[in-house]
Formats: C-alpha cells, sequence, structure tokens
C-alpha cells in the first residue's frame, strides 16, 4: 500500500508541474502512466511505492525541454530531498535509473525491471491516442508549419517510431500487457496511408478548434471596462497588455537544479 503522506506529496508538487507541458505529455498522461505501472508491476517481485514515484516522475524534465528530459527527470529524482522521507540512498538511485530509461529511443534496455515497467507503461498504445500526441506535439512545438508540414511531419514521426523496424521496443509479455496486439493494429494504420490521413486530418482539426476555442474564452473573459475613461479623461492606468502564450499555457517554475547540459 502506498503512504498517504506520500501520495499527497506527488499531487500537490509532482503532478502539477505536467500542466506546462505539451498536450500529449499533461497530467493526465502521468495519471495514466502511473495507473498501467500500478497494472504491469502486479506480475512482478517490487515495491509498489518505488513503482509509483518512478512513474509520477518519468517527464517531469521536460520542465528543461524534450531532448534530454530523460535525463533531466533522473536528476529531478536525485535531487528531491522529501523523497528521502520514505526511501533509501539506494532505492532513490535505483527509481532516478528507472526514470532515465524509460524513453523509447534510448539506445540500451532498462536495467531494472522498474525502468521496464515504467518503459512500458508509457507506451500506451492506443492507435487514435497515439496519433493525437503526434498531432499534438506538432501543433505545440512547431508552429510555424503549415497544413501539409504537419502531416509529413506526423507521418516521418510515427514511420520511424511505430512502424515495422521502428526503434519502439517492447520489454514486457504477458495477460497483464496488451501493448504488442495494439502495436500490430498500429502498424496496420500507418501502412495504411489513405486510412492514416483520414484519422490525421480529423485529429488535426478538433486540435486546432481547441486552440481556437482557447483564443476566443481568452478575449471573451477580459475586462476591457477598466481601460474606458470618461470623455476628455485619461484612462486610471495604462491598458493592460495581454499575453495570449502566457494565459494558455501555464509553466511552473523549475525545480531548482541545473538542466542536463546539451
Amino acid at each position: 500500500m502506498i503512504r498517504q503522506e506520500l501520495i499527497t506529496y506527488i499531487e500537490q508538487n509532482i503532478l502539477p508541474l505536467y500542466d506546462g507541458f505539451d498536450r500529449g505529455h499533461r497530467r493526465d498522461h502521468a495519471r495514466q502512466v502511473i495507473e498501467r505501472s500500478a497494472q504491469l508491476a502486479r506480475g512482478f517481485d517490487v515495491d509498489e511505492e518505488m513503482v509509483y514515484v518512478v512513474a509520477a516522475y518519468h517527464d517531469t524534465g521536460l520542465t528543461y525541454g524534450r531532448e534530454w528530459h530523460h535525463r533531466d527527470s533522473s536528476r529531478i529524482v536525485m535531487a528531491d530531498e522529501m523523497l528521502r522521507r520514505w526511501f533509501t540512498q539506494e532505492q532513490i538511485l535505483t527509481m532516478a535509473d528507472a526514470v532515465e530509461d524509460h524513453r523509447a529511443s534510448a539506445e540500451h534496455a532498462p536495467r531494472t525491471i522498474y525502468g521496464r515497467i515504467v518503459a512500458e507503461a508509457d507506451r500506451l498504445i492506443i492507435p487514435e491516442l497515439i496519433v493525437r500526441r503526434t498531432v499534438q506535439y506538432s501543433i505545440a512545438n512547431f508552429p510555424a508549419l503549415d497544413y501539409e508540414g504537419h502531416w509529413r511531419r506526423s507521418l516521418q514521426h510515427l514511420e520511424e517510431k511505430y512502424a515495422e523496424g521502428g526503434y519502439l521496443r517492447l520489454w514486457i509479455e504477458g495477460e497483464e500487457n496488451d501493448n504488442a496486439e495494439r502495436l500490430a493494429q498500429l502498424r496496420t494504420i500507418i501502412a495504411d496511408r489513405d486510412r492514416l490521413r483520414e484519422i490525421f486530418d480529423k485529429i488535426f482539426r478538433e486540435e486546432q478548434n481547441k486552440k481556437e476555442f482557447a483564443i476566443c474564452e481568452l478575449f471573451s473573459s477580459y475586462d476591457y471596462s477598466s481601460e474606458i475613461a470618461p470623455v476628455g479623461q485619461a484612462p486610471a492606468h495604462e491598458p493592460q497588455e495581454i499575453h495570449l502564450s502566457a494565459s494558455i499555457s501555464y509553466f511552473p517554475s523549475p525545480m531548482l537544479i541545473a538542466p542536463t547540459g546539451h
């Protein structure tokens, strides 16, 4: 059983970090990985609190950017003094290694069962969800691309990672894990270019509509009355500047550690 004080700490201090990441790596993603890790862990003799922490911290390094986020996530685990309330130094080292090893493009297999569990849980191979997360990442990180540019970038990513011969590897087998079956389904979709384009088009339109709705909501909620002064009288204060990016996305202050050198 996971101690309540540990859950409270994670809920109040770690999961909120995900609120500032791209749509494919928000708090709902962290919760999915936590839940999936718990399911996969049932088939192994492991510490469930360690499994929980590894899953909760696995993408926190996105605070510093994507390229080295797996290493920065590991550094965040090592730097978090609060974890020493509940874990030994050896356990923290094991969790830090597992967090670093979760990345699908890693050149080596996860070093421990904890790394294999979180790496497998992070796959979340649901075909439409995979395409949606790919589109969300493209929109968030490549705003200069046009519609066809997003399609080409998304297709390239899906083929490099998930298609036959892609770099994605599965690390856990068994009845608790249906990733192999779902990966086969996804590969069938990727191979059918017309079907994949149809799914992409639908998801891209939905994501663009969400973005436009957020901008409309921002403007509709802004109080312009404070800027209106009687005729011949200057406003009581300078008009406030509207920062769209800051209003739509909240980026929390990073933890006080230096990011991995790039």
